[in-house]
């Protein structure tokens, strides 16, 4: 049961990585690779802040504002200096790995002797419950720790994804999704298309680096490698809560993120504990992406040679 927990906290918390992938590569068509760099940044900076006696919630802010940031200079250096969409991310994500180090001042932060999130919600937990002893969910014991986390995670998850779509329903939001679509119209009707698109990296890369933040916060440290091939995990994450949902208006989509993220944690956590070796994971992980964005045109064009076949039959 701890297993089935904590991988579903995890994947809540990489739900905010979907989030973030899914503004950069579905709203905007914008290959985003600054997202490896970006959930790093928000880890360290959330660690180092916390190692010098910060506030939690002042560190995990701080996260995600240098995560805006980070967006902010791919969107400018993408719009500002023409330089290609792809080229920019990866400009900004190379960069943000001597960032790192220097903020961190090591390759590794641990943070198990220090307060954070984690901590202050199985605070909070045996406040309100009377104790820090394992509970009983179906007759299975689960620690205290895993139970407040999940429920803390589970609500900022629910409270940024209604922000989000919330956000999405405004003039400036409905502007970001039509500036995805038609570019064009949108910037005929006088709207500055390059704000528009720095603003929505700056976001993508906030909710990404909060992601680390509060990962960092949950696993106990901060490490400078974490954020390798997490733009394939998002990309993941989005195109399986596309296939659950199948579609529909932003708030289904944004759910289908949550759903994807939580799903694909819990497959790895299975595939990984009937004895997957962890060194194949970032490689199952890509193989799966490629078949999942294959697999919606191979569908249509068997559905179409089938159609045509029962046509001439006929």
């Amino acid at each position: 049961m701890n297993l089935l927990i904590g991988a579903t906290t995890i994947g809540l918390i990489l739900a905010l990585l979907a989030f973030g992938v899914y503004l950069s590569f579905r709203i905007f068509s914008f290959p985003d690779i600054t997202t490896d760099g970006s959930i790093t940044l928000g880890a360290a900076v959330t660690a180092a802040l916390l190692v010098h006696n910060f506030a939690p919630w002042e560190a995990t802010l701080a996260g995600f504002f240098a995560g805006m940031l980070a967006g902010s200079i791919t969107g400018i250096l993408h719009t500002k200096f023409k330089i290609n969409e792809l080229l920019s991310g990866i400009l900004v994500m190379t960069a943000l790995y001597s960032i790192n180090l220097h903020v961190m001042g090591k390759s590794n932060v641990p943070l198990m002797n220090h307060v954070t999130l984690a901590s202050q919600a199985e605070s909070l937990f045996a406040l309100l419950f009377g104790g820090t002893g394992d509970l009983f969910i179906l007759g299975w014991p689960v620690s205290a720790r895993d139970a407040s986390a999940l429920l803390g995670v589970a609500l900022i998850v629910c409270l940024l994804g209604t922000s989000l779509f919330l956000f999405f329903r405004t003039n400036l939001g409905t502007a970001m999704r039509a500036a995805g679509d038609n570019a064009q119209m949108i910037r005929a009707l006088g709207v500055s298309v390059d704000f528009v698109l720095i603003l929505g990296l700056a976001i993508s890369n906030g909710l990404i680096a909060l992601a680390g933040s509060l990962l960092a916060q949950y696993q106990g440290f901060a490490d400078v490698q974490m954020g390798v091939g997490m733009i394939v995990w998002g990309l993941a994450s989005v195109i399986i809560g596309e296939a659950l949902v199948g579609g529909g208006g932003i708030g289904i989509l944004i759910i289908g993120a949550v759903m994807g993220s939580v799903l694909f944690r819990l497959l790895v956590a299975i595939a990984l504990r009937w004895g997957l070796n962890p060194n194949d994971l970032k490689l199952i992980t890509a193989l799966f992406v490629f078949i999942a964005l294959i697999a919606p045109a191979a569908i249509r064009k068997l559905k179409s040679t089938t159609a045509s076949n029962s046509s001439a039959h006929a």
